[in-house]
């Protein structure tokens, strides 16, 4: 047997599955593509979650287009990070040229131009339908993280929220958690949650408010509040083919701890609100995590474990995760390893951190007869990458060098006029255009303290004893002013009942006379 033969036996029984499969290329072998050794994924095996990496330039973004485009005409849809803006070409069919022709014979796989269904989002709302989310919804660890608060601040952050939801407090935006955050620190409710929540100092609300502002400075934080992204917006299909979701976040790219910690809040509600549905033919939804060494750099502990979770878990609600960086030692060991499915397209060499990330990555790969890993990763050309996968059974497939095939659609954006097009005509613009401001912590606060001044006021007229109240029992100018006139109205009153009781007693001494 010839090692072609050989090759072509060992790459077919590893990569044929038995039911639907996205075909992502063939192998090569001594530098020639060996169109016989068809490279494909399990559709059911991609909630097994998978990394796509490689330096850049080397072809990672079309790898997520082609997988993204086959998801879609089998009905899976689709969720990915358009960094640059790029990505909105899927919408349109690709044109034809010798170089896709050439890629295609060598495949034999006939290229055939197609377009697919995609919906355009953003957090700015400047270039697609705005993504908003409450702030309760994010949560304190994933605020802690895009606020870049230490482990102290967050905790009291954790605090907050705790008190809100105990009192049944929405916070929807960064107005209902400053004005809570001055409400417990230094105003009224200081002293009811010292006993069961502690104090918070004023070194420390101060900080946590520093960081709010400057997040409001720099034109983001109106990603939080309503109406709020329905999650379940993310599994539209349109004449059976799955919709590829596109958050484009090119205009806010300054702000990578912002959208990569939005990311994981999406897949948080994903995770919590999808039911429990076990290994299924084919996944309900594939979310690409592009950009991912940005969600990991510099995270604190709290965060990282939520991370770790999130993957661990959402595999069995019919969710897949691909994460897409330019090496796998981006990725931490605890999420690596839950990655089953890998398309590493090349890296280079050409500092001494290079060398050890390439020796890195050679070691998470299963022993190759045809290939000497670290020359395969250093030599693949554009369009080219070392995959191994899980097959059905759940075990790692030969690794094979692979010559992929091109997408269909557009490698690009789309034209500016199409561009907005698209957003207008889509069913989201009405949904999520307009934003809602309805009661909540701010409106409940403010009415509790209107509540507590009218009170006082009405103490004051009838001249009870003040019961006791919580927080300080500094009178502010209205306070003091209420009381001022209160007692002034009380002489007053005094005096003219003296003068009546006078008049009228007078005039009864008169008709005695």
């Amino acid at each position: 047997m010839s090692d072609q033969t050989q090759f072509i036996t060992r790459i077919t029984t590893s990569y044929h599955p038995k039911g639907a499969a996205i075909f992502l290329g063939a192998g090569i072998l001594d530098g020639r593509v060996v169109a016989d050794a068809k490279v494909n994924l399990a559709l059911k095996m991609m909630n097994r979650h998978g990394l796509i990496a490689g330096a850049t330039g080397t072809g990672k973004t079309r790898t997520l287009q082609l997988i993204a485009e086959q998801l879609s005409d089998a009905g899976v849809p689709v969720f990915m990070l358009d960094v640059k803006g790029d990505l909105s070409g899927l919408h349109q069919p690709g044109a034809s040229n010798p170089a896709l022709v050439e890629r295609g014979e060598a495949l034999k796989w006939p290229f055939v131009p197609a377009g697919f269904p995609v919906e355009l989002f953003s957090l700015s709302g400047e270039t697609g339908n705005p993504m908003r989310i409450t702030v309760t919804d994010f949560g304190p660890v994933m605020l802690g993280r895009i606020l870049q608060l230490n482990d102290t601040q967050t905790g009291v952050l954790a605090a907050l929220f705790k008190y809100a939801e105990d009192e049944q407090m929405p916070l929807v935006d960064f107005a209902d958690l400053k004005k809570l955050l001055a409400y417990l620190s230094d105003g009224p409710g200081a002293e009811a949650i010292k006993a069961t929540y502690g104090r918070i100092s004023g070194s420390t609300s101060g900080a946590i408010l520093r960081k709010i502002v400057a997040l409001e400075q720099q034109g983001v934080a109106h990603i939080f509040g309503e109406k709020q992204f329905d999650v379940q917006d993310l599994f539209e299909r349109v004449d059976g083919k799955g919709v590829i979701s596109l958050l484009n976040i090119s205009d806010i790219q300054h702000q990578p701890i912002l959208f990569s910690t939005f990311l994981l809040s999406l897949l948080a509600q994903l995770f919590r609100n999808l039911p429990e549905v076990g290994d299924l033919d084919k996944p309900k939804l594939v979310f690409f995590f592009d950009e991912a060494h940005l969600l990991f750099k510099d995270a604190p502990k709290p965060f990282l474990s939520q991370v770790e979770q999130i993957v661990r878990l959402i595999r069995s609600k019919g969710v897949g995760v691909f994460f897409c960086t330019q090496a796998p030692t981006d990725i931490p060991e605890t999420v690596l390893g839950q990655l089953g499915n890998r398309v590493q397209h090349a890296l280079r060499a050409f500092t001494p951190n290079d060398a050890e990330a390439l020796r890195k990555t050679v070691r998470t790969y299963p022993h190759s007869d045809f290939y000497e890993i670290d020359r395969a990763l250093t030599s693949l050309g554009t369009g080219q990458a070392l995959i191994t996968v899980l097959n059905e059974k759940g075990i790692p497939t030969e690794v094979v060098a692979t010559h992929l095939i091109p997408p269909r659609a557009v490698m690009g954006p789309l034209e500016g006029t199409a561009y907005q097009q698209l957003v207008n005509a889509s069913p989201f613009y009405a949904k999520y255009h307009e934003t809602v401001n309805r009661r909540s912590a701010s409106e409940m606060l403010d009415e509790r303290e209107g509540a507590r001044e009218a009170e006082e006021v009405r103490e004051g007229n009838t001249g009870t004893k003040p019961t006791a109240r919580r927080g300080s029992t500094r009178q502010t100018p209205m306070e003091a002013a209420t009381k001022a006139a209160s007692a002034t109205l009380a002489r007053e009153g005094v005096k003219l009942l003296g003068r009546i009781a006078n008049g009228i007693l007078a005039a009864m001494f008169r008709r005695k006379r």
